[in-house]
């Protein structure tokens, strides 16, 4: 029957009779049910990153294993510090920095590596500029490792200084203008744009060098005023901001003696009045302004007697101590350190005195003022808090405070502490106290280095006999491209079909110093 024929519905899966207005109007009130998804919660997205994540630092791990002993102790040590992705990425950067050669940037560091770089760029960027760290506890943890290593036991001198690094960028965080001292001269002062850096270093001896080098294990940034006055902080010069370079290694380590040296725009009353609170743990020495207010101290209150007035904070009015030099004959003549490792012979006069500012009384202090007998050098004035020490001692401990000069000179020549743009207070605060690092990473390295290997990549000349900042720097990155780059499964064969000339060549062009 006709009635009863069935159709085909237009609704897949449903059938009925063509002409029974029931069954069509059943079949428009039909739904297709589809089977229901499951929602994702509000950790999934969390856990699937956070597997992305652990996945991209599981390349970064045989790095770490793959650095030489003394490396691996010197990053173990500062493991704390941060977290562990960062921790990995550090590592990274601090092995393929040290292999790089030109501008010290964290893209130059990863091109130096090309297709070997495990994960994404961006990831190494921002261990400088959003990864969560502790600077303090980090430089705490070095100088523990390199007390313990290079200087277990006797007093530890400590080198202070400035140097400025040329800033070329328009819009670099804490650049200013600062006076150049290298260029500069009695008459005319030449200026830099850039960062002023407040450095603290260690003075350690090496096997290999006649003098002592000072690697940097504190640092902090000056900033100029116009950085600060938006911000609402106070604003603070060098001697102000290197005042806890020196109190919080005292801190870290209470049961050492330290011997501080700086020049002469650290040679404030504030500074010999902190150096006198700490007179049984530091020894401070700097240079001195030779017509500063000395004075006698305060005369004794009589016992029993009431006194007249306000109660007399300083004593008679001393002769300045360049007038003292200037009438005082004869002198005494001693045979000093000189700059370079030599000695020379120097006409001193000392006496002791107290230092007097308004407001913060007196400062029991030694002056003394060294004349060069030979007339090459000019006449210098020092001070020092610790009054039983000797004129000798003096010129001793001043003439080490030039080893950081070498040091500063080296690190621009060679690591280039001015050649990144950071714009913002982060990486700016982050990326430059790690290049001044690179100077102790390297001196770490090359220290265990035989003898022979040491020879084989210094160069020598007519008068030299020790190895310097470039030589260990070359000897490192050719050890480091040797041992570690090229010895990867494949490329050690291809490198040992090359005759021993071509072996060197190639070693000499890829591990320049500069």
């Amino acid at each position: 029957m006709a009635g009863s024929c069935q159709k085909a519905s237009p609704l897949v899966g449903i059938t009925g009779p063509a002409d029974n207005p029931c069954s069509l109007q059943a079949c428009r009130r039909a739904r297709i049910t589809k089977p229901a998804r499951a929602r994702s919660s509000k950790t999934q997205p969390r856990q699937r990153q956070a597997r992305r994540a652990r996945a991209a630092r599981r390349p970064l791990r045989p790095h770490h294993d793959q650095l030489p002993r003394p490396a691996r102790a010197l990053s173990q040590a500062c493991r704390a510090a941060s977290t562990a992705p960062t921790y990995d990425r550090f590592v990274f950067l601090a092995g393929t920095a040290l292999p790089s050669a030109g501008n010290h940037t964290t893209l130059n560091r990863l091109r130096t590596r090309g297709p070997l770089v495990p994960g994404a760029p961006s990831g190494y960027h921002r261990a400088f500029s959003h990864r969560r760290r502790s600077s303090w506890c980090r430089a705490r943890r070095r100088l523990t490792w390199l007390l313990t290593h290079r200087l277990p036991d006797g007093p530890i001198d400590l080198a202070g200084d400035d140097t400025v690094d040329e800033q070329r960028g328009q819009k670099v965080y804490g650049k200013g203008r600062h006076r150049d001292p290298v260029r500069s001269t009695p008459t005319s002062t030449a200026l830099r744009w850039g960062h002023q850096w407040v450095v603290r270093a260690v003075l350690g001896h090496f096997p290999w060098a006649r003098r002592r080098w000072a690697l940097p294990v504190l640092v902090a940034l000056y900033r100029p005023e116009g950085v600060h006055r938006p911000l609402g902080r106070r604003h603070k010069t060098p001697p102000p901001l290197r005042r806890p370079l020196v109190r919080v290694p005292l801190r870290w380590f209470p049961d050492r003696h330290f011997v501080g040296a700086a020049d002469g725009n650290y040679a404030t009353h504030d500074w010999a009045r902190s150096a006198a609170r700490y007179r049984d743990r530091l020894t401070y020495l700097s240079h001195f302004d030779a017509k500063a207010d000395l004075y006698e101290p305060a005369p004794a209150v009589v016992a029993g007697k009431k006194p007249s007035g306000r109660p007399r904070q300083k004593g008679a009015k001393l002769p300045a101590a360049a007038a003292v030099a200037q009438r005082a004959r004869p002198r005494q003549r001693l045979n000093g350190a000189c700059y370079g490792g030599g000695r020379r012979d120097v006409d001193v006069i000392s006496q002791t005195a107290h230092w007097y500012e308004a407001g913060a009384g007196l400062v029991a202090v030694l002056w003394a003022r060294v004349h060069d007998g030979t007339g090459t050098h000019r006449a210098a004035s020092f001070v020092t808090p610790a009054v039983t020490q000797s004129v000798a001692w003096l010129t001793a401990t001043d003439t080490g405070r030039w080893d950081s000069e070498t040091t500063f000179d080296e690190l621009r020549a060679y690591l280039g502490p001015g050649t990144t743009r950071g714009r913002l207070p982060t990486p700016a605060l982050r990326g430059a106290p790690c290049r001044f690092g690179l100077d102790r990473l390297t001196a770490a390295l090359y220290a265990p280095r035989p003898a022979r290997q040491r020879r084989r990549s210094a160069l020598t000349g007519p008068g030299k006999q020790d190895s310097t900042c470039s030589d260990a720097l070359t000897a490192v990155r050719r050890w480091r491209w040797v041992e570690w780059v090229l010895a990867i499964p494949g490329q050690r064969t291809a490198l040992t079909k090359l005759s021993r000339p071509s072996r060197q060549l190639l070693r000499a062009g890829l591990a320049p110093a500069a």
